[in-house]
């Protein structure tokens, strides 16, 4: 049987997070369609673009029948020398960019499987595709939708990346779906800085999102929403460290370190220093291979200012200030000098 051989190549490699799932109409496409003529996705046209191919997969990759599904946690994180110790930044960016790792990661098991399978297509694909993968993650049997639209598994919790390998043999979905466990909690709702979470749940509102705000939005955040934005210099993990699945399988005291971290102010003020001062160049090289490159200097350089404000760095002042003949910037320079 095709599944038994695959499961057998998979886990004698050692993968053993995964599932199947048909490539098919994803389960959550009319969700996905309401929300985007809603303008939740904020200034993510791409999101729209890509809605006629999530729809048929088959339009993008006419070979491909199916998936097969992964989880890769990304905490606790390997140790790594990533340049930022204090500055706030997203568990799963603090590495080298996990589009190149996890392919690194699957490429014994595609070779495996191209050995096995020689008439058969093998495509790796990450989040950077139109392709709506927590759905194939929810048919794969590995997790439920949260009330923060990630998806969650009772054992391992949220903090982890969905990989998968599209394939053009004929797999079913797993026959057993995570029912939702989220129940009646509202932790990431009432969690969240800038209420991004509606009132119900599963639905966010990507332009008051803080990882949108400070990853994804090009320009500069309303000012209503800045003062929420906090200290968090590059995404957010707050409505999943806040959940108690992730208590459950990492300890209630190592996600809240990570929710109301203890910050050495010195050390913070050094590095938004070096952010401030240092060219494009010099930041490019700095983050070079890790997601803060997504930011472009631009974008970091505007985060930092955001997070010296809200943190009331006085003493960053005059790094600041330096920043008022950018045109870019010259709003956000003048609402910060107010504050501080």
């Amino acid at each position: 049987m095709i599944q038994e051989k695959l499961r057998s190549i998979i886990e004698s490699l050692g993968y053993g997070e995964y599932g199947f799932a048909s490539l098919r109409k994803p389960l959550s496409l009319e969700y996905y369609k309401s929300w985007i003529e809603a303008g939740l996705h904020g200034e993510m046209e791409y999101l729209k673009r890509h809605l006629e191919i999530k729809e048929s997969p088959e339009i993008r990759y006419p070979k491909a029948h199916s998936a097969i599904v992964f989880r890769f946690p990304y905490y606790p994180a390997e140790k790594n020398d990533f340049p930022l110790k204090e500055s706030r930044v997203a568990l799963y960016a603090k590495g080298m960019d996990y589009h190149d790792e996890l392919k690194v990661k699957l490429e014994n098991l595609m070779s495996a499987l191209n050995e096995s399978f020689p008439k058969e297509e093998f495509l790796f694909h990450t989040d950077s595709g139109p392709v709506l993968e927590r759905d194939l993650a929810y048919q794969a049997g590995l997790g439920w939708f949260g009330k923060n639209s990630c998806i969650i598994d009772q054992k391992a919790g949220s903090l982890f990346f969905i990989a998968e390998i599209l394939t053009s043999l004929k797999l079913p979905s797993a026959e057993l779906k995570h029912p939702d466990r989220c129940g009646t909690c509202t932790r990431c709702i009432d969690a969240c800085p800038t209420k991004a979470i509606s009132n119900t749940g599963n639905q966010i509102d990507a332009s008051r999102c803080i990882s949108y705000l400070n990853i994804e939005k090009k320009g500069l955040p309303d000012p209503s929403l800045r003062e929420a934005m906090g200290d968090w210099l590059f995404g957010c993990d707050i409505c999943q460290t806040v959940c108690p699945w992730n208590e459950k399988l990492h300890g209630k005291k190592a996600m809240k370190s990570i929710t109301e971290p203890e910050t050495s102010r010195d050390t913070l003020t050094t590095e938004l220093r070096m952010l401030l001062q240092a060219s494009d160049s010099e930041l490019k090289a700095l983050f070079q291979g890790t997601p803060l490159t997504r930011s472009k200097p631009k974008g970091l350089r505007r985060n930092a200012i955001i997070v010296a404000t809200n943190s009331q760095l006085k003493e960053l002042k005059t790094d600041i200030e330096k920043h008022s003949d950018t045109d870019e910037l010259r709003d956000l320079v003048l609402w910060s000098l107010e504050r501080l």
